[in-house]
């Protein structure tokens, strides 16, 4: 895995308007969690990409996984819905990562893959780093974009090079489609229904859309 990025998933090289889940369905059966840890920390694999601090790697290719999910678990998603992110993200990839290096698609498999997701999922932002609860932020649609979305979005106005999901500079969506995706979730986004309050979510959308791409 590498600069791809989960946040978040985190997430994602999947596009914005993507729906549903990107390739195989959600994890099913019984995880692995310690293989999932011996493949991560493997050297063709994630450790080498990816800064988790639990695996005592600091990779700089791809996303900070700490950074990328600590405000989805503060916020209380559960860990199957991290677990399940970081899965689809492993069997899509990134795509084209411009000025960086893909990650491809399926680098682990099978049963392999929904171990590492499992481990990432049970690790990932549990360390002591602290986010901006919702209920702090109030309806300042910047400050919400910069604690929840940053680390897997780009936006120039609020400093984020996040690659996990798309580049909202480069996409520039419409107001009402991010109040869609923010609201509902898809691809490997998770939904902040619940999460941020109706008009958190119309905040933070008027923030992108009137933003992205200046």
């Amino acid at each position: 895995m590498r600069r791809w990025a989960l946040g978040v998933a985190v997430g994602l090289g999947a596009a914005l308007l993507a729906a549903g889940c990107g390739t195989g369905g959600a994890a099913k059966g019984t995880s692995d969690v310690a293989n999932g840890q011996k493949l991560f920390t493997g050297a063709a694999t994630c450790s080498a990409c990816h800064t988790l601090a639990a695996a005592g790697s600091t990779g700089t290719i791809g996303p900070n996984l700490d950074d990328a999910f600590r405000a989805a678990r503060q916020q209380g998603f559960s860990q199957s819905t991290i677990e399940n992110v970081v899965l689809d993200q492993i069997r899509l990839g990134s795509g084209a990562v411009t000025g960086g290096t893909p990650m491809p698609a399926n680098l682990v498999h099978g049963q392999d893959a929904q171990d590492v997701a499992a481990y990432v999922a049970s690790v990932a932002g549990t360390g002591s780093a602290t986010t901006t609860p919702p209920s702090q932020l109030g309806n300042n649609g910047k400050a919400i974009f910069k604690a929840d979305c940053s680390s897997c979005h780009t936006l120039k106005a609020a400093g984020s090079t996040g690659t996990i999901g798309p580049n909202l500079d480069q996409l520039k969506p419409a107001q009402a489609t991010v109040v869609h995706q923010v609201t509902n979730g898809g691809a490997v986004m998770p939904a902040f229904k619940g999460k941020l309050s109706p008009a958190q979510i119309q905040a933070v959308a008027s923030f992108v859309s009137s933003s992205a791409g200046k």
